[in-house]
């Protein structure tokens, strides 16, 4: 496994990629409303992206057809952008987004309420949210990579929500997966030693129900075998001496 580190000069080329890609959910997350298509959110997604100049990462990667992943309800991610999928009063909505800003990408989702969502619903929208900063708080140098992953997995478990396990957050860079994998459960090894200059995409997806997923005749979209609902939410982030830097997240 090679775990690249990051210049200073390629540092802040991602710290604007991370800002431009913040800039694109803040806006999206504008556009949620009932009644709107899922290929409305991915055009214009797209559209603000480029609008930076920016290349989006997920159009054409490995033969994606769309620039914004757009997964609805039981859809844990890589959901396919439709002009018949329409938004209904009371789904939940992620958004996964990626650009490319001078050679090197960021990444990060967000999942919205449609109007008016059930309470059980939007807690689980925040515990999955609480559950990427219960993992960063050992995203930092000296840490082992899977203290990261047991800390997302055991505090959702305690709400009685499931961790998928058949995908993980990823290093980035240059490309868009680069090692080290980051899972989201906790592992029987520590995993590597966090150093400053490792930039990792953190994307906890949590399931209501039970860990498991099945893939769909696409090829891409992943949703929960019992047709639980399922929440996603990712930054990009840099490893330092102290606390992690948040290249997506501004506030």
């Amino acid at each position: 496994m090679s775990v690249s580190i990051k210049s200073a000069k390629e540092l802040q080329l991602m710290r604007e990629a991370g800002r431009l890609l913040e800039i694109t959910h803040n806006e999206l997350q504008k556009a949620i409303k009932p009644g709107i298509s899922t290929w409305e959110i991915d055009r214009l997604g797209e559209q603000i992206i480029r609008s930076f100049g920016c290349t989006p990462s997920f159009l054409h990667y490995n033969g994606y057809p769309a620039s914004i992943c757009v997964s609805v309800n039981d859809e844990v991610v890589h959901g396919i952008p439709s002009r018949h999928r329409i938004l209904q009063e009371g789904d939940i909505v992620s958004l996964d987004a990626g650009l490319i800003y001078k050679g090197f990408h960021s990444d990060s989702a967000r999942t919205h309420a449609v109007g008016k969502i059930a309470p059980e619903v939007q807690r689980l929208l925040d515990v999955t949210k609480q559950s990427f900063f219960e993992g960063i708080k050992y995203a930092r140098a000296g840490h082992r990579l899977y203290e990261i992953s047991a800390a997302i997995g055991n505090y959702v478990k305690r709400f009685g929500y499931s961790p998928v396990e058949d995908l993980v957050g990823h290093g980035i860079g240059r490309e868009l997966h680069e090692d080290p994998q980051v899972p989201n459960f906790p592992q029987k090894k520590r995993g590597i030693r966090l150093v400053p200059g490792m930039t990792l995409a953190i994307e906890p997806m949590i399931n209501m129900g039970r860990c498991d997923v099945e893939w769909l005749e696409d090829d891409w979209t992943v949703v929960t075998e019992d047709g639980s609902l399922s929440a996603h939410y990712e930054n990009t982030i840099l490893i330092t001496d102290g606390e992690p830097e948040i290249f997506t997240l501004s506030e």
